[in-house]
């Protein structure tokens, strides 16, 4: 979806393409990420286990309360408003009685495209979805493929130079599933783009493409990397404490865990160890684990 054009802005060439520095971003009130820094300098990233409002802010539909969330170096509201970046909500609010061409049209329109060429935009968006988004098709009635379609022809026909997705293949069957991603790829064609999701198969064509990895745990980054490289760390965790922290990172390595991280999440590298004697350690320590994740898992 477009955010309303402003002034033109030029991303900043050798900028990460994804970055965050101590953000917080609220929903009603509430953190929903707090405190966040990452970098994703590759121009084919997944984002797996963030919050949606990470997406969001990545899309400028969201801004941080605190701390800055930037794409291609630019502020992401500013970026989003000048064509540099633009969000695929996995299903957004459609205007029931709109047809596919009329809502895709109508982001290029407040992307600040004058009318010809937003019809021509829009044109070329459904084009490259055609297998699931036909120009004249009712929101209303139109299948779950035919509206993430419509989504992702709709951040396209913004002209954006990068294109953000949410969860595009979220309750899809598997077959369908990689149909879908390997439509969406074609379409994105060279631009960089970011998937946000809970978790992808390996075998996914995002997965496969990506030429990184960020894997979030309550609010921060607990591992980055090849996704090929972090599905391989099959006795590696992702373990978000309660309490003695420290103590329970002291313990840990003392047994032959390789523990990093800070705070409150922390990765443990298991080693020669089970998952009973990282609970033992937590126990020892007085500290609660509220979440115990196996980075694998956000490739399953």
């Amino acid at each position: 979806m477009a955010v309303p054009k402003g002034e033109r802005y030029v991303a900043a060439v050798s900028a990460p393409l994804l970055e965050l520095v101590s953000a917080r971003i609220d929903v009603d009130g509430v953190p929903a990420v707090d405190g966040m820094s990452l970098t994703a300098s590759e121009d084919r990233v997944v984002v797996l286990g963030g919050a949606k409002a990470l997406f969001e802010a990545a899309s400028g539909m969201r801004v941080p309360c605190h701390g800055e969330v930037l794409v291609s170096g630019l502020a992401a509201r500013t970026a989003a408003r000048n064509g540099v970046v633009a969000g695929a909500q996995c299903d957004p609010p459609f205007p029931p009685r709109w047809t596919v061409k009329e809502y895709v049209t109508w982001s290029a329109r407040i992307a600040g495209h004058v009318l010809r060429d937003a019809r021509a935009l829009a044109e070329q968006a459904i084009a490259e979805m055609k297998m699931f988004a036909i120009a004249g098709d009712r929101l209303d009635a139109a299948s779950t493929q035919t509206r993430r379609s419509t989504s992702i022809a709709a951040a396209l026909a913004t002209g954006a130079d990068v294109i953000l997705l949410e969860e595009p293949v979220s309750g899809l069957s598997d077959e369908a599933a990689r149909h879908f991603a390997r439509i969406v790829l074609r379409a994105l064609d060279k631009r960089p783009w970011v998937v946000f999701a809970a978790r992808l198969p390996l075998e996914s064509p995002f997965a496969m493409d990506a030429d990184e990895a960020v894997l979030v745990l309550g609010g921060s980054v607990v591992a980055q990397g090849a996704p090929a490289e972090l599905a391989a760390r099959d006795h590696t965790y992702a373990v978000r404490l309660l309490g003695a922290a420290d103590d329970f990172a002291r313990l840990a390595t003392e047994r032959g865990a390789r523990v990093t991280g800070a705070g409150p999440e922390r990765t443990v590298d298991l080693g020669q160890l089970a998952v009973s004697d990282l609970l033992r350690a937590a126990a020892e320590a007085r500290a609660t684990v509220l979440e115990l994740r196996p980075l694998a898992h956000a490739f399953a």
